[in-house]
């Protein structure tokens, strides 16, 4: 049988460059690549590759209607999880950088801090610490 992994997530946004200009200052990550007009765009963060289109381009590719992720609308039910040894200046620099607080960091009864932002475009962002073995 043949192997299958997750290469990349893509979520849907109005502005491609905005959003990738916020996940590269608010978590360092680097630019994989943007399409000449705009309409993609990934980010390397690690082994998965970070992605995001315009809403314009989803309408091109498919004929279903979805939900667009937006500030002033509840978030999606599904998040991006960011693994960080330093939870706290993350939420501080994602902040700062435009993200909106969901839920300050915590310590859960497992010993893993996590902590909640919404990114300018609404899609909620987990922020927390290894999963100690």
């Amino acid at each position: 049988m043949a192997e299958i992994s997750l290469g990349y997530v893509i979520h849907y946004v109005e502005n491609v460059k905005s959003t990738l200009d916020f996940y590269c200052r608010a978590f360092g990550f680097e630019m994989k690549f943007i399409s000449p007009d705009g309409s993609y765009g990934e980010l390397i963060t690690g082994v998965t590759t970070l992605s995001f289109a315009s809403n314009t381009l989803a309408a091109s590719n498919f004929d279903i209607v979805y939900n667009k992720t937006q500030l002033d609308s509840p978030p999606p039910g599904i998040e991006i999880g960011l693994i960080t040894t330093d939870v706290d200046a993350f939420v501080e620099r994602a902040l700062t950088c435009g993200a909106s607080l969901v839920a300050s960091p915590k310590t859960k009864p497992w010993g893993q801090v996590v902590a909640y932002v919404r990114d300018p475009d609404g899609l909620l962002i987990e922020i927390c610490s290894p999963i100690e073995a």
